[in-house]
């Protein structure tokens, strides 16, 4: 007795087809299972067992064979359980099966017979439309979730019993419908604004222009100065999320299993502030089949490295990749695996180990040995990566005070949209094979000499800076993107020498320290 049932797993962010292949012969009582299981998938023999046996059907004392094809690919989760069982029941000819092939079967199974949510269920969904299925069948619980992609059945089961009673057609399960549009208009309601940062407004406009061009951005000031309340407050002036991006940052999500029956859409910019004691592997990915770590969560979003210089060296370092290329590459013996990483890099630190080199009101009691030791925890390289510096000095009491509050969010956000939309129309005609360009930040360097030119006054400020500051190749182009970024918030179409001016300011980190 040989039945097939469809089925689904997860690589990286994309899924695709698993059959799954269900033997019942002659023999000893055995259930073993091939097509290189890991130790979850293995142990569903007794999950299965127990959930067949307590919805009423008879578990066969016979030898079970379960194949997992490819068979080539490791195979992990409990996603298999549920398509296991009706590969079971189906052998028996208790199932019919003529539109058994028309749907992805997911979902693991407690003992009672119940069905129980999965990780990686919109992948999943993704590659049953790809794959022309009529439907997937999943738990009710990522029902919503799958229900994103549009010209498929979503079927949500609860239990065993039901599923086994919709192939038989005794009974009829309504497909899950969702508004997409409904969720962006919930979720993009914040409590956080701008306007809550009392002063700092050169700060605020050095955010602008960060959030205006995708800039990576490094906040150096006292402890208490307001750089965490202003970093958390990005995202409430970043351009709303696409479709497309918002989808593409779900599909991360789901398989790191960070979604909810409530939150079946990430529909605003993600922001990660992961800890200092982070590790490499958590915060690109890693483990022995690679997850996505908090680089890759924070994907179309801003990713906030607080107290940047007590992170590990090597953690730090491991950065460089995923922010020049948008994307990381996890290399195992048996896989490898690419997670994007489409990232806004906000980091914060102090000017100085105590915290107060340059302060005017307390006097800093390092020697310029420790604060070149304390700063030489960001390499070079890393802070090349950074296209902007920013001082962030402690917040005087008559600005504490001031009832009056600075420019909402929202304000900032037309000017933001205004530039994007910009940038949007000049990168419109530019088609590349790795990634499509959205912002100033991403300019290679043949985009830079197209788009970036300079007037001779300009070229002569730029040629002083350098000589002076020591700016490196990188940080000349960072500079370069900038100035193109402020003169997008401002409408020219030309960088002019003023543009350039207010874009060296902002690369702080290479004045000397005495």
């Amino acid at each position: 007795m040989l039945s097939k049932v469809l089925s689904s797993a997860v690589i990286g962010v994309d899924a695709y087809v698993i059959e799954v292949e269900v033997d019942i012969a002659p023999g000893l009582p055995l259930f073993s299972t091939v097509g290189l299981p890991d130790n979850a998938v293995k142990e569903s023999k007794d999950r299965v067992k127990a959930a067949v046996k307590n919805s009423g059907y008879e578990f066969p004392a016979m030898r079970i064979t379960v194949n997992l094809a490819p068979a080539d690919i490791k195979k992990e989760g409990t996603s298999f359980d549920l398509p296991v069982s009706v590969g079971i029941l189906a052998a028996q000819k208790l199932i019919k099966t003529e539109n058994l092939n028309n749907y992805l079967i997911l979902g693991e199974l407690s003992l009672d017979g119940r069905v129980k949510p999965i990780k990686g269920a919109l992948p999943m969904a993704i590659a049953a439309k790809a794959a022309l299925l009529k439907g997937v069948i999943l738990p009710k619980e990522n029902a919503g979730e799958a229900a994103l992609v549009e010209g498929i059945d979503v079927i949500p089961v609860e239990n065993l019993s039901q599923l086994v009673e919709f192939f038989n057609n005794n009974i009829e399960i309504k497909p899950c419908r969702i508004d997409i549009d409904e969720f962006f208009k919930r979720d993009n309601e914040t409590h956080l604004d701008l306007n809550e940062v009392k002063g700092q407004e050169h700060v605020k406009r050095a955010i602008e222009i960060a959030a205006a061009g995708g800039h990576n951005l490094l906040m150096i000031g006292p402890p208490g100065s307001g750089k965490t309340m202003l970093a958390r407050r990005i995202p409430t002036i970043l351009p709303d999320m696409t479709l497309d991006e918002a989808l593409e940052t779900t599909k991360i999500h789901s398989v790191a299993g960070l979604l909810d029956a409530k939150q079946v859409l990430v529909t605003t910019r993600p922001f990660r502030s992961p800890h200092h004691t982070i590790s490499d592997a958590g915060l690109i990915g890693g483990g022995q089949i690679p997850k996505p770590g908090e680089v890759s969560l924070a994907h179309n979003g801003v990713l906030f490295l607080d107290e940047v210089p007590e992170f590990h060296k090597n953690v730090l370092e491991v950065l460089r990749q995923p922010l020049e290329d948008g994307r990381v590459t996890i290399s195992r013996a048996a896989i490898s695996i690419t997670y994007p990483t489409s990232i806004m890099l906000v980091a914060s630190c102090n000017p100085c180990p105590c915290g107060f080199f340059g302060d005017l009101h307390k006097s800093c009691q390092c020697t310029p040995i420790q604060i070149r030791r304390y700063r030489a925890k960001l390499s070079g390289p890393l802070i090349d990566r950074i296209d902007i510096h920013i001082d962030v000095p402690a917040v005087r009491f008559r600005e504490i005070s001031d009832e009056r509050g600075g420019e909402d969010s929202s304000e900032i956000k037309q000017r933001v949209d205004r530039a994007r939309q910009i940038q949007g129309e000049r990168f419109s005609s530019i088609h590349t094979k790795s990634k499509k360009i959205y912002s100033n930040a991403q300019m290679s360097s043949r985009h830079i000499k197209k788009f970036c030119e300079i007037a001779d006054d300009s070229k002569r400020l730029l040629e002083i800076a350098i000589d002076k500051l020591g700016l490196s190749a990188r940080a000349y182009t960072r500079v370069l993107k900038v100035a193109r970024t402020i003169a997008d918030l401002e409408g020219d179409e030309k960088i002019k020498s003023h543009h350039i001016g207010e874009a060296i300011q902002y690369r702080s980190l290479d004045r000397k320290t005495s």
